[in-house]
């Protein structure tokens, strides 16, 4: 299955909900709505910074990453950004396929 990174920043109303409920709620809500879509969560972390947390998920393909984030973004209480991440192997493979390319003023 594909994997995806998702950075979680909470709004305002997100965060009086994280006060109330507590993490552990919080990244229960999260398996529910991955496990929903057909996926699994492989980790999960809170952060400082950018991000409030950071979340590693697989996922059964593109669509279902999309269907996930527009449902957690379309609550208010977070925003999210979501990245397919790559394997080396599938790297490989990329760097091994003959694209045309001309640099700009080549």
């Amino acid at each position: 299955m594909p994997k995806f990174l998702i950075k979680v920043s909470y709004t305002a109303q997100g965060a009086q909900g994280m006060l109330k409920e507590g993490g552990t709620k919080r990244r229960e809500a999260a398996d529910a709505l991955v496990k929903s879509g057909g996926g699994t969560i492989e980790s999960f972390y809170y952060t400082l910074g950018d991000s409030d947390a950071i979340v590693i998920i697989d996922a059964p393909d593109l669509v279902s990453a999309l269907s996930m984030s527009v449902k957690i973004n379309a609550s208010g209480a977070v925003t999210t950004s979501t990245t397919p991440l790559v394997t080396v192997e599938e790297m490989d493979e990329a760097c091994r396929r003959n694209i045309s390319y001309r640099a700009p003023g080549a």
